[in-house]
């Protein structure tokens, strides 16, 4: 009886799928436990949960002992989820995002439209940043060049 050569896969670790290039097709094969996405996320495994509950994420396949089981695809929309996130979109707007692309082509323009705005909310807030960041350049480079910073006297 002859047997079967393994099939060499690529299978990405979950810290790999995470950080993938999004513009990539992703694995739709359920296989890291959420422990793991929560490792590689930075989420809780309550976030991860309550973002299934609430839409961000498709309902994710489960093994046969009812263990969560995420694809690489879901570790790519976390990983977007993530950055928009880190720039201070509401949930609601990730929301409505999500809703748009489960609703297919069709919705791009829509879903350039909340990008560009909120695009353009996240460069103000850079610019408020750097506005910030040049006065504390400017506060450190005074107390820098001061003599005993101790006993000088200055308004804040």
């Amino acid at each position: 009886m002859a047997t079967l050569a393994p099939i060499e896969a690529d299978l990405l670790s979950c810290e790999e799928a995470y950080h993938r290039q999004a513009d990539l097709p992703a694995d739709r094969t359920p296989r890291h436990a959420i422990g793991e996405v929560a490792a590689a996320s930075g989420l809780t495994a309550h976030t991860l949960r309550w973002y299934e509950r609430i839409g961000l994420l498709d309902p994710v396949d489960r093994s046969y002992s009812g263990q969560r089981r995420y694809s690489d695809a879901d570790l790519t929309r976390l990983a977007f989820l993530g950055r928009l996130r880190l720039t201070g979109m509401p949930v609601a707007d990730m929301l409505r995002y999500v809703e748009l692309v489960r609703l297919g082509a069709d919705t791009y323009d829509r879903r350039r439209d909340l990008l560009l705005a909120h695009r353009e909310e996240v460069r103000r807030k850079l610019a408020d940043l750097h506005a910030t960041l040049a006065v504390l350049d400017y506060k450190i480079d005074l107390y820098s060049r001061l003599p005993d910073a101790g006993e000088q006297k200055e308004s804040a």
